[in-house]
């Protein structure tokens, strides 16, 4: 089986300008998906036209244990449980819940920004939104007539 990061990718960069950036970031994704972990599970949901949802299963984790930042194109979201010990005379006899450490990074595109995030019943909601700018928006121009 051949690995994408070993094709040759310059017959495409010859006809394309500008796109080079694009290749490079899909190779990196491919070599990150191949590499990733699952932990914690997430979903993301195109929820309107230019709007999304990343949800992360951040149950077990209390306020100020789960971190949300973007840096650069990336939106970073890490978990920490800071306290794993249980009270005195308490012990587990299964210990099923997982919050180990995490960090999951999702790489934005250009113009993709986090509008809020909101963690509720074990489940947390980083929103998104593609902000376009108006000189990248469609335009009609007129046509003037003479006689």
């Amino acid at each position: 089986m051949t690995k994408l990061t070993a094709l040759d990718l310059n017959p495409f960069l010859r006809h394309a300008i500008g796109v080079d950036r694009l290749f490079d970031r899909l190779v990196s994704q491919i070599d990150a998906s191949a590499n990733a972990n699952n932990y914690p599970p997430h979903d993301v949901i195109k929820t309107g036209e230019n709007t999304f949802e990343v949800r992360l299963a951040v149950a077990g984790f209390l306020p100020g244990e789960v971190e949300v930042s973007v840096q650069e194109t990336n939106l970073i979201v890490t978990g920490e449980k800071f306290d794993n010990e249980l009270p005195e005379g308490h012990e587990y006899l299964f210990h099923g819940i997982s919050a180990r450490k995490f960090i999951k990074t999702f790489q934005l595109a250009d113009g993709v920004e986090v509008t809020n995030a909101l963690s509720k019943n074990g489940i947390l909601t980083v929103n998104l939104e593609r902000i376009v700018p108006e000189t990248l928006q469609p335009k009609t121009i007129a046509i003037t007539y003479e006689s």
